[in-house]
């Protein structure tokens, strides 16, 4: 997800009304920095190649847009948050978290690299075989040691809360809201590998659902909630930021799988096969198949050897049939659901003025 472009807008249009904006990659990375650190003296105790596994891992949590943290300083500057330190922790916990759903992601999807490089799987796949070991063996390695990895970074995430000062009972909150983001992450994984292997293709509410319990839970609601939480917002207005991030986050996962389709790979750094060879379930795929020109895509679908020209055609039956136009819609309507909820009483000014520029900035993406 493109955090950097999706809020730096917000923050400058926030700047003059919220005081010192927060350099949260700063903070955050200083966090991190020391998290790591401190592991990596833990884990001397277990010999080097225990440490060489905190480094690849490490390695593997640079370099991100920090979206999750910035999400979670959003909430937490405009509400009136003063603690820094308090605030970069509980950032740091859900962009480590981020770091373990990934790498996890990785393992599901058989994939060894990540923004063009090795991955944590990759890294171990490829020292393996430089060291003569033949695949599978190899890539058994490199994700026996992903999964292993995924784990200490989950177990960091709830670590890095434990850290945070304050009222016990708000702890306590952060480390439910944390909990839920796994759980539900969890969950939504599980469903998109089912749904992927189930011999219908599912309805659009099921890809909804699935989208939104993999995503945008942790990526927008659990960390708007906790910097709310954090800040002393008062229950009403923390569920109001869940319903937001809710519904911006569905609205930013469709656009993701449209830009997965007909996106420009200069644009997005991904291609544009990856989605259709993979057979993944999107609401362009389920919306698809209720249509009389199912019948010339689904032969195309989950094709491993897709070519760009059976690609295109592909793209030209998802417009003819209207999958395409459906959901534009529905990022139409769940963008509109977003905007109703900042202008209802209980979201405050200063945060609406932060968090309205995400919706827009969702809806220019596919624009």
């Amino acid at each position: 997800m493109d955090g950097d472009h999706l809020l730096a807008r917000s923050r400058a249009g926030a700047a003059s009304t919220a005081g010192a904006t927060l350099d949260t990659t700063v903070l955050v990375d200083r966090v991190l920095a020391d998290f790591f650190a401190a592991a990596k003296r833990r884990a001397t105790a277990l010999g080097p190649r225990y440490v060489d596994l905190w480094d690849v891992l490490e390695r593997n949590s640079v370099g991100g847009k920090r979206f999750r943290p910035r999400m979670v300083v959003a909430a937490y500057e405009a509400l009136g948050g003063t603690d820094d330190e308090a605030c970069a922790l509980v950032g740091a916990a859900f962009e480590l978290l981020h770091t373990a759903l990934i790498v996890h992601d990785d393992v599901i999807d058989r994939d060894f690299s990540r923004r063009g490089i090795p991955n944590v799987s990759g890294s171990y796949r490829d020292t393996a075989t430089t060291a003569g070991i033949a695949s599978p063996a190899a890539e058994h390695r490199g994700m026996s040691a992903a999964l292993i990895a995924g784990d200490l970074a989950l177990a960091g995430a709830s670590r890095l809360l434990l850290g945070v000062t304050c009222a016990e009972d708000v702890r306590f909150g952060l480390l439910e809201l944390l909990d839920e983001a796994i759980f539900a992450s969890a969950g939504g994984e599980l469903l998109d590998v089912e749904l992927a292997l189930a011999r219908e293709v599912p309805s659009v509410q099921e890809v909804l659902d699935m989208e939104r319990a993999k995503t945008a839970v942790y990526s927008f609601e659990a960390p708007l909630m906790a910097g709310a939480l954090l800040a002393g917002a008062e229950r009403p207005l923390i569920d109001a930021l869940e319903s937001f991030g809710r519904e911006v986050g569905i609205a930013y996962q469709i656009v993701d799988d449209l830009l997965g389709v007909f996106g420009s790979e200069a644009d997005t750094g991904k291609t544009t096969l990856g989605d259709l060879r993979e057979g993944k379930r999107t609401v362009l795929i389920a919306e698809a198949a209720t249509t009389g020109e199912w019948f010339a895509i689904r032969p195309f679908i989950g094709k491993s050897d897709l070519t760009e020209a059976e690609a295109e055609h592909v793209r030209g039956r998802l417009v003819s049939c209207g999958a395409r136009a459906q959901a534009e819609r529905l990022v139409d309507e769940h963008a509109a659901r977003a905007l109703a909820v900042l202008d209802g009483d209980i979201v405050p000014a200063d945060l609406r003025v932060i968090l309205r520029p995400v919706v827009d900035t969702v809806l220019e993406r596919d624009r």
